[in-house]
């Protein structure tokens, strides 16, 4: 398990590498710059703040800088919040989109796991077909387009909860379920799927031949196996969940990172785009290795692999 670990650490570290030098180049070769968009600014106050923060030097003296600051875990200032840093700006909304990103997760896990082995208890009957096309459905609505029918229905018509904003509890309930239905259809269709292919294997037919109930063998020894694809999932859909939050962050007003991260692309702000890429890149390395570590836990044949 250490080497595993070891091996995929030092794997992201140069996956890293390569994403932070390949936005920090691109952002250089996009027209305009952080300052472009203050149209009365003078050229005599425009030199002044590039050399200010070092934008005057040629690219790879910015890079090498860039890198020497981030080795001491300093992600440079913003050009576009004045006196603040990025290290500042990630710690302060941090909170709210990891609140977001595991309300989601757990409606997405919870919902999903439960509906697919429920789908896959009986598959044919009312209780698989309903679920599975109503899991297709929720395939087929994309955050966009879920959040603003949840705001119509529930926000304007029946008026339970606000339309934006993220001061109440109930504040966070439409948020997390525009981000969380969408991929708990996912990891229905995958646990459906999974627990069939699980119910016809020779283990399982032991412990009912030993006399272990239907129930307690598709339950408890078939799920630990069932679940296996699901937490392969979880990397892509982690992935997908931090990608997302930016547009249901941008929906109901929420004042996450997300929304720093959209602005910054617009506004060339090139401390706030590397330092947020280099976040979200490395939470979904992480749970890139926490799945794996998970399924080694629920396998252990992978460790011999």
């Amino acid at each position: 398990m250490f080497a595993t670990v070891l091996k995929r650490f030092l794997e992201a570290l140069a996956v890293l590498f390569v994403i932070l030098t390949v936005t920090f180049f691109m952002l250089r070769a996009v027209p305009g710059g952080p300052f472009s968009r203050e149209k009365d600014i003078p050229e005599a106050t425009l030199k002044q703040l590039e050399a200010y923060y070092g934008l005057d030097q040629p690219v790879y003296i910015q890079y090498l800088d860039y890198l020497g600051n981030l080795l001491q875990g300093d992600l440079g200032p913003t050009f576009v919040y004045q006196g603040w840093t990025v290290n500042e700006i990630i710690a302060s909304k941090l909170p709210v989109s990891l609140e977001l990103g595991a309300l989601a997760l757990g409606i997405a896990l919870t919902l999903g796991i439960g509906i697919g082995v429920l789908a896959a208890w009986q598959p044919g009957k009312l209780t698989d077909n309903l679920p599975m096309s109503l899991a297709m459905i929720g395939i087929c609505l994309p955050t966009f387009v879920l959040g603003p029918l949840l705001i119509l229905v529930f926000a304007l018509d029946l008026q339970w909860v606000n339309v934006m904003g993220w001061n109440l509890p109930q504040d966070r309930i439409l948020p997390a379920l525009t981000l969380g239905l969408f991929y708990a259809a996912y990891i229905a269709r995958l646990t459906r799927s999974s627990m069939l292919d699980v119910r016809s294997e020779d283990y399982l037919r032991t412990a009912r031949a030993k006399g272990v109930s239907a129930l307690r063998t598709y339950l408890v020894h078939g799920l630990r196996n069932g679940i296996t694809p699901v937490v392969s999932y979880l990397g892509p859909a982690a992935a997908g969940l931090i990608s997302g939050s930016f547009v249901v962050e941008t929906i109901f007003g929420i004042p996450g990172i997300g929304q720093f991260f959209v602005q910054a692309a617009i506004d060339n702000d090139y401390q706030m785009v590397c330092g947020l890429v280099l976040f979200y890149a490395s939470l979904i390395i992480v749970f890139n290795l926490l799945s794996d570590i998970l399924l080694v836990w629920l396998n252990p044949k992978r460790r011999k692999a």
